[in-house]
């Protein structure tokens, strides 16, 4: 039974599909915040080309030899080749029928996003003979994944109700909730990038671990959470059920990422870490039914 278990979840966190979820959750965040009804046609499309794009970026940064990898995930990932070809396929399929679902302004928003996440392996620019890419920007890997992620939960959304005229959010509003769901996500993000500070160095990749060092970089996830809570206190309707929900997640993510180190097992990271993502959408739904 054990066994069974940890393939099911191998399945589900190595395939990404964790990951897909984990967007779903967070754009139910934004429709949580904006008391409105979700679009399942937003939702699907986060889903599949989150699966699409996290897949296509393990399978462009393939390394010389996977079995010998020290990460499980591409271990994992690259044992079941076929499979997760197979799978990534389905969700760019999936991706045709949910965009003609979408207003222009949408579907220009989603096509940026997809190049910037494309682009960020691929290497586009050279210099003295010597290729590189957006990842070899200093810091540019955290500020990325913490754009696309906001804007692909937060503008999205946003973008397809106001075409539609079921809610009009102000610009101040907008504003607020990318920048706090910006702070959100850059923070759970670099305790990856600390795990992978060796490797990051035999690259060349300058993440905030390699520039800060790893005692800082833990310090900097910290201090993104606090002004994330300064926000919250500053620019909220009071101590209401939202206020809760939120609260409880930046203190659950700062004690995951305190207790994080790169002794954790991969589980840790993409279950526990990852997971706050879903649990935000959790907790917001909890305390706004406790509330009624």
């Amino acid at each position: 039974m054990k066994k069974l278990f940890y393939q099911v979840l191998d399945f589900i966190l190595f395939s990404n599909i964790f990951m897909a979820l984990c967007a779903v959750a967070q754009g139910m965040v934004t429709y949580q915040l904006l008391n409105a009804q979700p679009d399942k046609y937003v939702l699907g499309l986060l889903f599949a080309a989150t699966l699409a794009l996290y897949n296509f970026s393990i399978l462009l940064a393939k390394p010389a030899d996977p079995s010998q990898s020290q990460f499980k995930r591409v271990r994992w990932f690259f044992d079941h080749y076929r499979l997760m070809i197979s799978i990534t396929i389905i969700a760019v399929l999936a991706l045709i029928p949910l965009v003609l679902f979408l207003t222009t302004t949408s579907i220009i928003l989603l096509g940026f996003l997809g190049v910037l996440s494309v682009s960020y392996n691929l290497p586009l620019f050279s210099f003295h003979e010597k290729k590189f890419g957006l990842r070899n920007i200093p810091g540019i890997k955290l500020f990325l994944i913490a754009l696309v992620w906001s804007l692909s939960c937060v503008s999205l959304p946003i973008v397809e109700l106001e075409s539609h005229g079921i809610i009009s959010v102000s610009s101040r509003d907008t504003i607020l909730l990318l920048t706090k769901r910006f702070l959100f996500i850059a923070a759970l993000a670099v305790p990856f990038d600390i795990r992978d500070l060796f490797q990051d160095r035999n690259y060349d990749l300058k993440t905030i671990p390699v520039v800060l060092g790893e005692k800082k970089a833990y310090l900097f996830c910290l201090v993104l959470l606090l002004f994330y809570l300064i926000l919250l206190f500053l620019f909220n309707n009071g101590f209401d059920a939202n206020f809760w929900g939120l609260a409880i997640t930046i203190f659950l993510a700062g004690w995951l990422i305190f207790k994080s180190d790169r002794k954790k097992d991969e589980y840790y990271y993409f279950f526990y870490l990852d997971g706050v993502l879903i649990l935000q959408f959790l907790f917001l739904s909890l305390t706004s039914l406790a509330s009624r």
